[in-house]
């Protein structure tokens, strides 16, 4: 599933005789989506947008329909008479043939089954959803291979090692991940168990969806990354290292046979890798894409990863090591577990504990479509019977 050229087959001819790319976002009124639609904005002659798709925010998702006019939209928050555009489902809107690219800007098992639909239709996904890799790697890879499509890693870490690679055709020595350690880096572990929802959410290097900042703060982000990193590089689990890098510039690296180490760096910026997959195989410069400066950090630091503070990072690596439907329970059980903390139903030390006990009850099953969902809805299930259990 590693990343190959990927051109537009089916673009539009602008003024200036250029291909644009078509473009469905979905997950629009999102962070990520709405970053992706800021480097369509500052590149028009290079995409526009073909179909939007969004949760709730329906006020929102108008102005972006009326901005960008695309001729597919959907909603889960209103009807089809709310948009001046096609009502399309999502998995038609993906497939459709003035698609060239799908960014998958959603969160959790929403976006599993358009990704897949995509990959079948041969298009280009920019997968920004960790979790779609998270719950069915094997089966997102399979599905690239037969269908045709491409997987373009979004999430900024993946897409570090994926500009890495680029021109390199040895096999790698080591990926080396980069962690900046979240809001508690250096927090006491006894006053863990006081922390609110509104301070996990403020982290100190990135600007991020509620969902993921959790994740930042438990680093379980980082354990699903070492999964996303060990299906789009098909590498080994022992070959991927995280190391905690508070400044955030060094956005992952990779070792090679010889010894020699590359890195990419930058801002701490989403806008880049989202570029990146959208441009694939061009570099384009945009004035929405902010530039990394040097002597604004004189000093880079490395540290080791303290697995006693991030408990969830390493039962993450154990589940994916264990493979079948375990990632896919890990996953389900974590986004119900990040939702209880965020509405105040259990506390930032319970995370970690909660989803422990839901996976020691998983019977993992062999990955397909239809095991990964059932997983799925199980551990979802098991969330609310073991906090149930314990009031």
């Amino acid at each position: 599933m590693n990343p190959s050229r990927v051109r537009a087959t089916n673009g539009e001819q602008t003024d200036r005789g250029v291909a644009t790319k078509g473009i469905v976002v979905l997950g629009s009124t999102g962070s990520i989506g709405t970053q992706t639609l800021d480097v369509i904005r500052a590149l028009p002659d290079a995409f526009r947008v073909v179909g939007l798709s969004a949760g709730n925010n329906v006020e929102l998702l108008t102005k972006q329909v009326a901005e960008f006019r695309p001729r597919m939209v959907h909603s889960n928050g209103a009807g089809p008479e709310a948009f001046a555009a096609v009502w399309t489902d999502v998995e038609t809107m993906v497939a459709e043939p003035d698609v060239d690219l799908v960014m998958v800007a959603t969160t959790g098992r929403t976006g599993l089954a358009p990704t897949l639909t995509a990959l079948r239709a041969g298009k280009a996904v920019a997968l920004s959803n960790k979790e779609v890799i998270v719950m069915a790697g094997q089966l997102v890879r399979e599905t690239a291979r037969l269908g045709g499509g491409k997987v373009l890693p979004v999430d900024s870490e993946p897409s570090a090692i994926w500009q890495c690679l680029q021109g390199e055709e040895q096999p790698v020595r080591r990926l080396i991940v980069t962690a900046s350690g979240g809001p508690f880096r250096t927090r006491p572990l006894d006053d863990l168990a006081t922390v609110t929802p509104a301070e996990a959410l403020a982290h100190p290097t990135w600007v991020m969806g509620r969902k993921i900042t959790i994740d930042s703060s438990t680093l379980m982000n980082k354990g699903f990354e070492v999964i996303e990193c060990r299906w789009l590089f098909d590498v080994a689990f022992d070959q991927i290292e995280v190391v905690v890098h508070a400044q955030s510039i060094v956005h992952s690296m990779v070792e090679f046979a010889d010894g020699s180490v590359k890195a990419q760096m930058g801002p701490p910026d989403m806008r880049l890798p989202i570029q990146y997959a959208l441009a694939y195989p061009e570099r384009m410069a945009s004035d929405a894409i902010p530039r990394y400066d040097p002597l604004r950090y004189p000093s880079l630091t490395f540290e080791e990863l303290d697995t006693a503070r991030y408990p969830c990072f390493a039962m993450a690596v154990e589940a994916g090591a264990r493979g079948g439907t375990f990632p896919a329970a890990l996953s389900a059980a974590d986004e119900e577990a990040v939702h209880l903390f965020l509405d105040g139903h259990i506390g930032f030390v319970d995370i970690h504990p909660l989803i422990r006990d839901v996976l020691a009850d998983h019977q993992a099953d062999d990955v397909s479509l239809e095991t990964v969902l059932a997983a799925d809805e199980w551990a979802r299930r098991r969330v609310a019977e073991v906090v149930a259990a314990r009031r």
